[in-house]
């Protein structure tokens, strides 16, 4: 019986931990070859894959840096022949104040060039092999950040809600050319993003959540890869929230 992603070629952002990390452990036991890509321990990813019997290799990249996804897109293809999908889970909140009011022009830089400027580079670097290879599927990881507001979150639910943006207008752009592209926008994930937050606060977002626990990195990889592989044929330029029911209230 095949398996969902058999053959493809699958390039994850972010694949050293969480989201990113589940996505790609996700795609290789769905049969895929995945290139594992981050800042850090993208190797590691990789190397764990290999061990439980997947093919994965990793590369480092700084998402902001168009010459290196160009090298990463390049080798890939002239390796494989192809990329056929695209997760884009790299991203950061903000090391400092954000607010409008107290936000620095480097705090809003940070968190643009990363969580949205390197959304478009990915795509810029991808697509075009996509093309040459008739068809090929990206999924960006948003936030619910971007559909509702919350404190402290100015330039991080800018940049998510850009991502939003951006992928539908890709996804129509290039939807005749046999390229679907979709976002996810997950809630709060247990991942080393949250950092070390206190217990009252981390009580507090459980009991807000209808499912009674906060989300997982395999919840959202379990979407990721069901968008990659044939259940999103037919699915372009939607964002589908991973929450727990948080924002149905």
């Amino acid at each position: 019986m095949s398996k969902q992603l058999d053959g493809q070629v699958v390039l994850v952002t972010g694949a050293g931990s969480g989201i990113g990390r589940a996505t790609a452990e996700l795609a290789a036991s769905a049969g895929a070859t995945v290139i594992c890509t981050d800042v850090k321990a993208a190797d590691e990813t990789a190397a764990a894959i290999t061990a439980a019997g997947g093919t994965a290799e990793g590369h480092e990249l700084d998402v902001r840096e168009r010459s290196v996804w160009q090298a990463v897109a390049t080798e890939t293809v002239e390796k494989y022949g192809r990329i056929d999908c695209l997760c884009q889970v790299a991203g950061i909140v903000s090391p400092t104040a954000d607010t409008v009011v107290d936000l620095t022009e480097d705090g809003w830089n940070l968190i643009l060039d990363i969580d949205l400027k390197g959304m478009w580079l990915g795509m810029q670097a991808v697509i075009p092999a996509m093309m040459k290879a008739g068809g090929g599927k990206v999924v960006n990881v948003s936030s619910v950040a971007a559909l509702i507001g919350m404190q402290n979150t100015a330039a991080y639910a800018a940049a998510k809600g850009g991502i939003i943006g951006i992928s539908r207008q890709t996804a129509i752009q290039y939807a005749a050319e046999k390229i679907r592209v979709n976002v996810i926008a997950p809630g709060t994930i247990e991942t080393p993003i949250l950092g070390d937050i206190p217990q009252e606060l981390y009580d507090a977002m459980i009991a807000g959540t209808p499912a009674g626990r906060l989300g997982t990195p395999d919840d959202v990889a379990a979407m990721a890869v069901h968008l990659l592989g044939p259940g999103g044929d037919f699915i372009t330029g939607q964002t589908f929230v991973i929450d727990g029911g948080w924002t149905a209230h």
